[in-house]
């Protein structure tokens, strides 16, 4: 980094929710099934990007929508797990409940996300005017859906203030969301593989057509970009270098919040002035060690100290 960037990360967190999983045997069409376990965690894309980067002892601010009483629920399950850094601003209507269900025979996994309280205008200027004054000119972190009331320029309005702060703008979206954004040129932008064949309108199917797809999506101005592939690992580049990294073999138990961690891990990495085959490394160890939680829980930070993790990193010069 240079000295005209501080180390201030700020998340915005638009549409928090309560994640519900349940795992059970096997879904049955037209019938009540009894779920083996159910557990509740605060979640959704800010948040969860949020407390990935306090586990990895990233100081953060954090500026989120929460409403009634399912947003009531959240708060208590969140505890003071952000600190005093966590500014909250109360709409009418009701926090999401997300469900995320694990079928055991066979091994599926099926999400269900609800839309999220309306957002009036006045509210939305204040919450972007707090989350502007955190980043100042750090880092900005714009991730997850839009609810009602917000613009699909919302995110490429926020990038275009960012950077003329001196701020470095990082988006995780899709859809027109992320196409807008992606005009207001982003520091670092994460997406998946599924969102990139969407974006470019192509099918991807080897490590080859994603990088080539990838590079193309990046000169449209975007600093970094990566693109996480499950258990195929993620790819990252830059204007001059492009990378591979494999992911470790885990025991994959669920894949909610991988996205999320592995930008934290990249993030983390990039703040300490790590190059970018060690970006991708570590953002890679922080998605996978997630997937090995079941329901909507992340990496604990020992999971991550721990060196015995097995990766083959490959230059794609592309």
């Amino acid at each position: 980094m240079t000295n005209a960037h501080s180390n201030s990360v700020a998340v915005l967190a638009l549409n928090p929710a309560v994640d519900i999983g349940y795992e059970l045997s096997q879904l049955i069409a037209d019938r009540k099934v009894q779920a083996d376990t159910t557990a509740y965690h605060p979640g959704g894309n800010g948040i969860n990007t949020a407390l990935a980067l306090t586990k990895l002892a990233v100081p953060i601010y954090c500026c989120s929508v929460i409403g009634g009483e399912s947003g009531d629920l959240f708060l208590r399950l969140l505890g003071d797990a952000l600190g005093e850094n966590h500014k909250i601003f109360r709409v009418e209507g009701e926090t999401r409940l997300n469900a995320t269900l694990l079928q055991k025979h066979p091994p599926s996994q099926y999400e269900v996300a609800s839309q999220g309280p309306e957002i009036p205008a006045r509210v939305l200027n204040e919450l972007d005017e707090c989350f502007l004054g955190y980043c100042a000119n750090g880092y900005g972190v714009l991730t997850g859906s839009n609810p009602p009331g917000v613009p699909d320029d919302h995110y490429r309005r926020l990038v275009e203030r960012i950077q003329a702060q001196g701020g470095r703008a990082v988006v995780d979206a899709h859809g027109d969301l992320l196409q807008q954004a992606i005009e207001a040129q982003p520091y670092l932008v994460r997406v998946n593989n599924y969102v990139l064949e969407m974006t470019t309108r192509q099918r991807l199917d080897d490590i080859e057509a994603v990088a080539k797809a990838a590079r193309d999506l990046q000169q449209q101005g975007i600093g970094k970009l990566c693109i996480s592939l499950g258990v195929r690992g993620a790819i990252l580049l830059d204007d001059a270098d492009s990378y591979h990294c494999t992911a470790p073999r885990v025991r994959v138990l669920s894949t909610v919040g991988c996205g999320d961690a592995l930008l934290a891990g990249l993030l983390a990495a990039d703040l300490r002035g790590e190059d970018l085959p060690a970006m991708l490394r570590f953002g890679v160890i922080c998605g996978s060690a997630t997937a090995a939680h079941p329901g909507t829980l992340l990496f604990t930070p020992e999971e991550i100290e721990q060196s015995g993790y097995e990766l083959e990193l490959t230059a794609l010069n592309i």
